[in-house]
């Protein structure tokens, strides 16, 4: 491992924190990269857990650029803390590599490229890793238990199947691709989670004015 200490400027010429590339083509695109990291970070919210979307992944150090990298849609690494990163450089992170990452295609995508990102994943020690192209419904997955392990493959005759690492549960319908949370309820829109939280202030409210009714100041009982 290289040990010497970069000056902030050298970093960002050897690890710059973006590839320039958008972080999505469409608004489908879009939405279901937004669904995953939101519902994946409310899955790990009570685990030490980082969930990112659409960030640079450096799995070693170099000397000179370029630095080995890829941004997955989503990335999951069980055993790190939530937090700002500008890049997940693994050496920084107890070298500790992502167990899990989400590639959600535009018609764009090549074969070429997915096929590329599959050997980097495999190669530098993702144990789960999947595909779906929300236009097309296309859905695949690469699964090992082990990163010294070879791959299993994961299709759409194969499910609902779920996942040894999280839990969840992956579905596909005539409405495309579902997945659920480890108690059966399905992943959310971000929407959702606003709604949730508005609901669950008016009941606050109400029930405040029922103690002040009462006669009961509701800020003593904290």
């Amino acid at each position: 491992m290289i040990s010497t200490l970069l000056h902030p400027s050298q970093n960002q010429t050897l690890y710059p924190d973006s590839d320039g590339q958008p972080m999505a083509e469409n608004t489908l695109q879009y939405d279901w990269i937004v669904r995953l990291v939101t519902n994946l970070r409310r899955l790990l919210k009570n685990q030490t857990a980082f969930v990112a979307g659409d960030l640079l992944w450096y799995p070693m150090q170099v000397e000179t650029p370029p630095a080995p990298a890829q941004a997955p849609d989503v990335l999951v690494a069980l055993g790190r803390p939530p937090g700002y990163r500008g890049s997940y450089k693994q050496w920084e992170e107890d070298n500790i590599a992502p167990q899990v990452v989400f590639e959600i295609l535009s018609p764009s995508n090549t074969a070429k490229e997915m096929l590329a990102k599959q050997q980097f994943y495999s190669d530098h020690g993702v144990l789960e890793m999947f595909f779906y192209e929300p236009k097309s419904q296309d859905f695949w997955g690469l699964v090992r238990p082990k990163a010294e392990q070879n791959f299993q493959p994961i299709t759409p005759l194969q499910l609902p199947w779920t996942s040894p690492t999280l839990g969840i549960r992956f579905e596909l319908g005539a409405e495309g691709l579902t997945i659920f949370y480890p108690n059966g309820e399905r992943f959310k829109e971000p929407g959702e989670f606003a709604d949730e939280r508005d609901r669950a202030n008016q009941e606050r409210d109400r029930a405040f004015a029922k103690l002040r009714e009462l006669g009961i100041d509701p800020q003593e009982l904290f």
